[in-house]
């Protein structure tokens, strides 16, 4: 017997995903609540079991929801975050319109980081809840926030024993590729401190802002120890991303000429296998950021994937440790160093990815819907398919 899946509404997918784009929802505000509030709604009128989930004293909301199977079969679990960065400048349209331009795109604040993704599995139960199948397994919809402070609202998640699940599937955007292994990021800061004279007698000082310059070069150019294979080490990252200087520890800036103190705040990527301590080896100081994460790419989830997209597209999945996707830090972590679970990064978008008029391509939204309906039912296993569904 050969299944014959249900297409899509690309007319109701295109309306999902404008919803919630047209909600504005800044992270760490009231629009992370009332975007929350939006998507556990239509799960319930999807008849989906769940609701919002409370955390950091309840200032904080995750919406999650079960689509229960009949037993039997494996759990997948869907991963994304509903807050997004700040509108920065550039924008030509309204970041909050989600319209649709001659180019075929959906534009909008958060549309691809990671809007689209969150409805493109939500719309895949949808999908196959509407044609009347039912699964073996369970499918759990995790629509969370605070991936941006370095992935809180997944945390919560999994400490409220929301994510127990066999396989996950997180929607970072990756323009539709198999991400199998991406880094963690890990934040420093690094303090230099000079020697203050008059500017009059500068030979004499020593002139932190002059010793910076040779260091953020070699910083940027900075790779680290132990990585366990070549793939590892080839994403690894570092950068500087805040630079000030000032007189004193108070960084006085009214008087320029003499800045004895600077400090230094940006990021490194490192891969599976590395650690915070490789880090601080080549820093003066390092905090934890959010964990790297990886998966074979024979796994499971890996596999059903990639023929789901094969079957969607006709060609094979590009797969790995993809530039420029793979040093992203993402929830896929969290997840994966938790609960040792299998997973893969894969969603829609990426390519005008937090940029000026942040857009998503339709083709590969609607395509990323047809590929999870595939792999929804691959993982979890049929319980009943309608009758005019079956090829026989």
């Amino acid at each position: 017997m050969q299944l014959v899946f249900p297409e899509i509404d690309e007319a109701e997918c295109l309306r999902t995903l404008q919803d919630i784009v047209r909600i504005k929802s800044y992270s760490q505000t009231q629009g992370e609540i009332d975007v929350t509030n939006h998507v556990a709604a239509v799960m319930k009128t999807m008849g989906i079991d769940g609701g919002v989930y409370p955390f950091d004293d309840g200032a904080r909301q995750n919406a999650i929801g079960r689509w229960k199977g009949s037993g039997g079969g494996k759990t997948l679990l869907f991963n994304g975050h509903m807050d997004t960065n700040p509108v920065g400048e550039g924008w030509t349209v309204d970041p909050w319109g989600g319209i649709v331009k001659d180019d075929d795109c959906i534009y909008g604040i958060g549309v691809s980081n990671m809007k689209s993704g969150c409805a493109a599995y939500l719309c895949a139960v949808q999908t196959l809840l509407k044609a009347g199948w039912k699964l073996k397994g369970d499918v759990i919809l995790t629509f969370v926030v605070g991936e941006l402070q370095g992935g809180p609202g997944t945390v919560a998640a999994i400490e409220q024993g929301h994510c127990d699940a066999d396989y996950f599937v997180n929607c970072e955007p990756s323009d539709v590729r198999a991400i199998t292994m991406h880094a963690e990021s890990e934040i420093f800061e690094i303090a230099l401190t000079g020697v203050t004279r008059h500017m009059s007698k500068r030979e004499e000082a020593t002139d932190v802002i002059l010793a910076a310059s040779d260091l953020v070069p070699r910083l940027t150019k900075l790779t680290f120890p132990n990585a366990p294979s070549p793939v590892h080490a080839s994403i690894n990252r570092c950068h500087v991303g805040v630079i000030r200087a000032g007189l004193g520890k108070e960084m006085a800036e009214w008087r320029p000429p003499q800045s004895p103190i600077r400090r230094h705040q940006g990021a490194a990527r490192i891969a599976p296998g590395q650690t915070g301590a490789d880090v601080r080896t080549a820093l003066t100081a390092a905090s934890h950021g959010m964990p790297s994460f990886e998966v074979s790419r024979e796994s499971r989830i890996v596999r059903s994937l990639n023929a789901s997209y094969e079957a969607v597209r006709g060609v094979p999945q590009p797969t790995g440790a993809i530039k420029p996707i793979c040093f992203y830090g993402s929830d896929a972590g969290h997840l994966y160093r938790k609960l040792g679970m299998e997973g893969i990064v894969c969603g829609p978008g990426g390519k005008f990815n937090t940029m000026p008029d942040e857009r998503v391509e339709l083709k590969d939204y609607y395509d990323c819907i047809r590929i999870f309906v595939r792999l929804i039912v691959d993982i979890c296993g049929v319980g009943e398919v309608p009758d005019d569904q079956r090829r026989r």
